[in-house]
C-alpha cells in the first residue's frame, strides 16, 4: 500500500501495489541524498513516507557498493532495543560482548551502503544518538530515514512529504486536469483492485474530486476509501465522510494494526504528543481554514496554555507533522489535514471548550474586520482583502455559531456588516448576500447593528440585480433611522437609495441623493465612503450630464485616493473615466485608463470592477475595429460575470444598452457561431486569468489576426496541444499543471508556436486554433490537423 507500513528488507521489491505519482518528490529526495549523508522524510502518518523511501532506495541501489538495507523500528516498544534492531536487520554476526553500537560501527566502518531507517518517531532520541555515531564513524554510510518529526542531527536534510496533488472544483471543466491528479490516479488504481471496471466518468467526476479533496490527498485515507467502493458509489462514500473514522477501516491484513484503520493511525500520533501538544491540537481544530500565529495566540492561548507558550508548543506540533506550516514570503499560515483536524475536534468536544473557542474566534475576527473598515481608505487594501479570503472558512464558522447562539446574534450582525468589503470586493458576493439575509432573519429590533446589515445587504442585492428586494431593505432602513437617529446610517441610506435609482435608470434622483450622501459621509469622517459615493455619482453623471462633470468628479476621486494611497475606489474612478473617454470617442485615453484600472485588479481581483473594465476594453477594441479581440475580451468578461452570479444588466439600463449595442456589432462582424465558440472556450477563466488575458490582448490589439495558411501544419503534436490550451485562456502555469511539465518548458513551447505561426500574441494563436476547428481539419485532440 501507499503508506508508512513496515516492510521486510527487500530493496528492489516494488510491493504488491503499483506506485503512483511523486515524481517531483523522488527527484527532490535523490538530490538531497546527493547533498547530505542523512535525509529524513517527514510528514503525518499515512502520507506515504515509507513507500517513497523504498522507491527511492530501489532506484539508486546500484550506486552503493555494499547495497541498501531497511531497518524497521515500528514494532519497537523500548528505546533500548534500537541498536539491536539495526544489528538484526543487517545480520551482524559479531558474537562478542561488545555493545551493539560498537558492533555496528565495526560492521559499517568500511562499507558504502544506504540504510532506510523506517518509523523513527517513537524512539527518536535513541535513534538519533545511534545514527549520529554511525555517520561519524562510517564515512561511506548514507541514511534515508522516515519519521513524523526530524531527528535533529547536525547535517540532516529534512524533506516534508506533501499530500498527493488534488483537483479543485474549479478544474472540473477540464477532465484531463482532474484525471491526471495524483490523488485521482491513486484512487482509480486502488479501486480497480476491488472493482475492476471502476473509472472516472462525467457522472462521478465531481464526487471523485470532493472525495480526494476532503481526504486531503492522503494516500492511506484514499486507499481505505477505495476499499469501500466494492460496496458504495463514490458519492455515497463522500456523503459518509463526516464519519470517516468509522468508514475508513479494513486495510490490508499485512499492514501493522495502526495502518489498518484511520483512527488507529491518528491515535498513534496522539499518543506521541505531550499534554500541551494534545490541548493545542484540539483547540486548533476550531479553525476549519487554518490560521496565522496571531489568531493561534489570541484564540487558543488561555488557561494553562498561555499565549506566551503558544509558539513553543506550536513549533513542536509542526515538528511532529500534526500541523503544517505554509510559508508565503514573510507570511506563515498553520493548518491541519482534515483528518487530523477532525480527530482534534472529537477531543475538543470531550473537553467542552468549543463554545469558548468559537466566541474567542468570533471576537478575534470581529476585531480584524472592524480594523479593515477603519483602515480601508489607505494603503494595504488588497493585502487586507487577501487575508480575509484566506480566513473565509473561519469567518463562516463563527458567523454560523453567532447565528445559532442566542445572545450572540447582534455581535454576529456587527461582524457581517464589517465584512462588507470582503463580500463586495473580495469575491464572495453571493455568499455574503446569503449570510446577510440569514442574519436579518434572526436579528430583531431597531438597532444600529440591524441597520448596518440592512444597507450592506442592499448593496449586495443591487449588484446582483435584485432591485426590489434592495428597495424593501432600504425602506426598512429609512424607517429604522427615525428610531436610532444615526448620522452614519442616514448617509448610507441616501447612498444606497441613490445606487438603486442609478440602476433603475432614474438619473436625476440618483445624482441628488449622491450629493446628499457625500455630505453625510463627510460629516462623519468616512473618506472611503465619500470616494465610493463619488465614483458612483460620476457614473450617473456620465449618462446624464455634460461629460466634463463626470470627469471632474473622477479627477477628485483619483486625487484624494492617490493622496491616501487608496486603490480600490481609484480603480473604479479610472473605469468611469475610461467609460467617459470611450463615449466621447477618445479611444487612446479610454484604453490607457482602462488598462491602468485592470493593472490594479491584478492585486485586488475584485470581480465587479474586473468585469466592468473587461466590458469597457471590449467596447474600446471594437470601436478600434478589432472584432476578434473584442470577442475575446467580451468572453473573458462573461466568464467573470458568471463566477460573480450577476450580469452587467444589474448596473442599469444605460450601461446595459451600451453593452448590447457593442455585442451586436461584434456578432455582425464575426457571426454568432464564432462569438459563441470564443465565449465557450473562455467560460472557465478565473478572474486572475481573465485579467492577464485582457492585458495581453490590449497590448497586442491591432496586430494582424488572420491565421496564416500552411500547406502542412508546422506544429508538433505537443505544440498543438499547448496551442489548444492557450486558446482556452490558460496561463503558462495552468498549462504546466495540466500537462505535468515545468512552466519554463511551456514558455519554450509558446515561443516556438509564436515563431512558427508568425504571430505576436496568444490571442492570435487562439484565433488560429478556432479557425482550424471551424475548418473541420482536426482529427483528434493530439493529432495535427490538415491545415
Amino acid at each position: 500500500m501507499h503508506d508508512d507500513r513496515g516492510r521486510g528488507c527487500l530493496i528492489g521489491a516494488g510491493g504488491l501495489t503499483s506506485f503512483v505519482g511523486r515524481r517531483q518528490q523522488i527527484a527532490d529526495v535523490r538530490s538531497s541524498l546527493a547533498a547530505s549523508r542523512l535525509v529524513t522524510l517527514t510528514g503525518p502518518g499515512g502520507i506515504g513516507k515509507t513507500r517513497l523511501a523504498l522507491v527511492v532506495a530501489d532506484r539508486i541501489r546500484k550506486a552503493f557498493r555494499d547495497g541498501t538495507h531497511v531497518i524497521q523500528l515500528a514494532s519497537l516498544d523500548d528505546e533500548r532495543e534500537v541498536a539491536s534492531a539495526f544489528t538484526s536487520s543487517l545480520a551482524v554476526l559479531d558474537q562478542s560482548n561488545r555493545s551493539a553500537t560498537q558492533q555496528l560501527v565495526d560492521h559499517l566502518r568500511t562499507q558504502q551502503v544506504l540504510l532506510v531507517v523506517d518509523n523513527c518517531e517513537h524512539v527518536l532520541p535513541a535513534t538519533a544518538e545511534l545514527l549520529a555515531e554511525l555517520l561519524e564513524q562510517a564515512p561511506g554510510l548514507r541514511v534515508l530515514a522516515t519519521s513524523r518529526e526530524p531527528l535533529g542531527i547536525a547535517g540532516e536534510l529534512v524533506t516534508m512529504i506533501p499530500p498527493l496533488s488534488v483537483p479543485t472544483a474549479d478544474q472540473l471543466h477540464d477532465t484531463a486536469s482532474v484525471d491526471h491528479c495524483e490523488a485521482v490516479q491513486l484512487l482509480v488504481d486502488r479501486a480497480r483492485s476491488v472493482t475492476s471496471d471502476f473509472s472516472v466518468t462525467d457522472a462521478n467526476r465531481p464526487a471523485v474530486q470532493q472525495l480526494c479533496e476532503r481526504l486531503d490527498g492522503m494516500p492511506l485515507a484514499i486507499e481505505l476509501a477505495a476499499i469501500r467502493l466494492r460496496t458504495l458509489s463514490v458519492g455515497q462514500v463522500v456523503e459518509r465522510l463526516d464519519r470517516r473514522f468509522e468508514l475508513l477501516t479494513g486495510g490490508s491484513r499485512a499492514a501493522r494494526p495502526r495502518q489498518q484503520t484511520l483512527r488507529a493511525l491518528i491515535d498513534w500520533s496522539h499518543e506521541l504528543c505531550s499534554d500541551d501538544e494534545r490541548l493545542l491540537w484540539a483547540r486548533l481544530s476550531a479553525f476549519p481554514g487554518g490560521c496565522d500565529l496571531k489568531a493561534v495566540e489570541e484564540v487558543c492561548g488561555f488557561g494553562d496554555l498561555t499565549p506566551e507558550r503558544i509558539v513553543d508548543v506550536l513549533d513542536r506540533l509542526v515538528a511532529k507533522s500534526i500541523v503544517i506550516a505554509e510559508h508565503t514570503g514573510e507570511q506563515v499560515r498553520y493548518r491541519q489535514l482534515m483528518t487530523v483536524r477532525e480527530y482534534g475536534a472529537d477531543r475538543l468536544e470531550q473537553l467542552a471548550e468549543l463554545p469558548v473557542l468559537r466566541r474567542r474566534m468570533r471576537d478575534h475576527y470581529l476585531s480584524r474586520a472592524r480594523s479593515m473598515v477603519e483602515r480601508w481608505c489607505g494603503p494595504g487594501q488588497h493585502q487586507m482583502l487577501a487575508a480575509m479570503r484566506r480566513d473565509h472558512t473561519n469567518l463562516l464558522a463563527v458567523l454560523e455559531w453567532s447565528v445559532n447562539t442566542p445572545g450572540e446574534r447582534p455581535t454576529g450582525g456587527e461582524l457581517a456588516s464589517f465584512l462588507r468589503y470582503h463580500w463586495i470586493a473580495g469575491g464572495s458576493l453571493s455568499e455574503g448576500r446569503r449570510w446577510l439575509d440569514r442574519i436579518l432573519g434572526v436579528l430583531d429590533g431597531d438597532t444600529v447593528e440591524r441597520g448596518s446589515v440592512l444597507w450592506v445587504a442592499a448593496w449586495a442585492m443591487l449588484l446582483q440585480g435584485d432591485r426590489e428586494a434592495a428597495a424593501e431593505h432600504l425602506t426598512e432602513l429609512e424607517r429604522l433611522i427615525e428610531v436610532v437617529r444615526s448620522p452614519e446610517l442616514t448617509a448610507h441610506a441616501a447612498h444606497w437609495r441613490a445606487l438603486y435609482h442609478l440602476f433603475t435608470g432614474d438619473l436625476p434622483t440618483a445624482i441628488e441623493l449622491y450629493h446628499r450622501a457625500v455630505r453625510g459621509h463627510r460629516e462623519v469622517g468616512s473618506t472611503g465612503a465619500v470616494l465610493t459615493a463619488q465614483f458612483q455619482l460620476a457614473m450617473a453623471q456620465n449618462f446624464q450630464e455634460p461629460p466634463g462633470l463626470a470627469l471632474q468628479t473622477c479627477q477628485e476621486v483619483l486625487a484624494v485616493s492617490a493622496r491616501h494611497g487608496e486603490r480600490w475606489n481609484h480603480a473604479y474612478a479610472l473605469w468611469i473615466s475610461g467609460l467617459q473617454h470611450w463615449r466621447a470617442g477618445d479611444m487612446a485615453a479610454a484604453k490607457q485608463v482602462a488598462t491602468a484600472a485592470l493593472e490594479i485588479q491584478r492585486d485586488f481581483t475584485d470581480g465587479v470592477c474586473t468585469a466592468l473594465v473587461l466590458e469597457l476594453m471590449s467596447w474600446i477594441t471594437m470601436s478600434n475595429r478589432h472584432p476578434d479581440d473584442a470577442a475575446t475580451l467580451g468572453g473573458a468578461a462573461a466568464a467573470v460575470w458568471d463566477r460573480l452570479g450577476t450580469t452587467i444588466d444589474a448596473f442599469g439600463p444605460h450601461i446595459t444598452a451600451d453593452s448590447r449595442r457593442v455585442a451586436e456589432q461584434v456578432t455582425a462582424a464575426l457571426g454568432a457561431a464564432r462569438v459563441e465558440q470564443v465565449t465557450r472556450r473562455l467560460a472557465h477563466l478565473t478572474k486572475a486569468e481573465a485579467i492577464e488575458l485582457a492585458l495581453e490582448t490590449a497590448a497586442s490589439a491591432g496586430a494582424p489576426a488572420a491565421p496564416r495558411v500552411f500547406r502542412d501544419c508546422p506544429l508538433t503534436e505537443r505544440e498543438l496541444e499547448v496551442a489548444r490550451l492557450i486558446a482556452t485562456g490558460m496561463s503558462n502555469r495552468a498549462i504546466a499543471e495540466t500537462l505535468v511539465i515545468s512552466p519554463r518548458t511551456v514558455g519554450g513551447h509558446v515561443e516556438r508556436i509564436l515563431g512558427k505561426l508568425g504571430f505576436a500574441s496568444r490571442t492570435q494563436v487562439a484565433s488560429w486554433v478556432t479557425s482550424l476547428d471551424e475548418a473541420g481539419g482536426d482529427a483528434g485532440p493530439y493529432r495535427a490537423p490538415a491545415c
